[in-house]
């Protein structure tokens, strides 16, 4: 089994609510995003994934949500957009690429709120 991970980032400002504290109130986030995928077959090159295709195929993802009021995103009109919410919908859209064909899938998105938070979402 082979493991690769891609990492990328974007910017957005929610607020949680019904939080009790801070979150409840609009704030910013740098949030990073690493990207996890595992196989067994390896291409003629000796290669799971190219970092190069994956990596571009998270931003493809990441740029709907770059520099978003993500409160605002269809996606987040019934749930709150938490870091468990947002790594999962980064997951299920991610998933869907034709790039994950084969033995190779997407196992796991890590989303990073600051850089000591953070969540795994991992499908079931």
């Amino acid at each position: 089994m082979y493991e690769l991970t891609v990492k990328s980032e974007f910017e957005a400002a929610h607020f949680i609510k019904d939080y009790p504290g801070k979150c409840a109130r609009l704030h910013g986030h740098n949030w990073i995003v690493e990207a996890v995928a595992q196989g067994t077959q390896l291409n003629e090159l000796g290669i799971l994934i190219d970092f190069k295709i994956l990596k571009s195929e998270l931003n493809k993802v990441l740029d709907e949500l770059d520099h978003q009021y993500l409160n605002e995103l269809e996606i987040f009109k019934t749930k709150n957009p938490t870091a468990e919410n947002l790594a999962k919908e980064i997951f299920d859209k991610l998933s869907a690429s034709e790039i994950f064909e084969g033995t190779t899938k997407l196992t796991a998105i890590k989303i990073y709120e600051t850089p000591k938070s953070c969540v795994t979402y991992y499908p079931d």
